[in-house]
């Protein structure tokens, strides 16, 4: 089941957040400071791809705040704000209503991705 909700979830607007996050990847790439943060953004494209069957664990230390404050000034802002608009559309409808759940999950990610793991359910 979780490969049809994958497969329904790319054409929902999953390929677009994913490119987004890769988007957001590459231009952190640019600086040699922002490599941590471009591989946090090439990890959570992977998700975007294929997050049904998956859960987001959040922790981390002193660092990973540090790191959340930095990402979220500088690109966490416009990525929440765009899943969170993707699932206010999806929820309009009963059938969208678990992507666009998808795409809440997803909002809470951009705002913190450091300390975020990804865990298989």
């Amino acid at each position: 089941m979780t490969f049809i909700g994958n497969l329904i979830w790319l054409i929902c607007g999953g390929l677009i957040g994913a490119l987004s996050w890769a988007l957001a990847g590459i231009l952190w790439t640019v600086t040699i400071v922002g490599i941590p943060w471009a591989a946090q953004c090439f990890k959570f494209a992977g998700l975007t791809l294929h997050p049904f069957g998956r859960e987001v664990e959040y922790g981390g230390g002193a660092v990973s705040l540090l790191a959340n404050i930095i990402w979220l000034l500088l690109s966490g802002i416009p990525l929440a704000l765009e899943f969170f608009a993707f699932g206010c559309i999806l929820c309009i409808t009963i059938v969208g209503a678990p992507f666009g759940l998808q795409m809440f999950k997803l909002a809470k990610l951009a705002l913190m991705p450091f300390g975020a793991r990804v865990e298989r359910k």
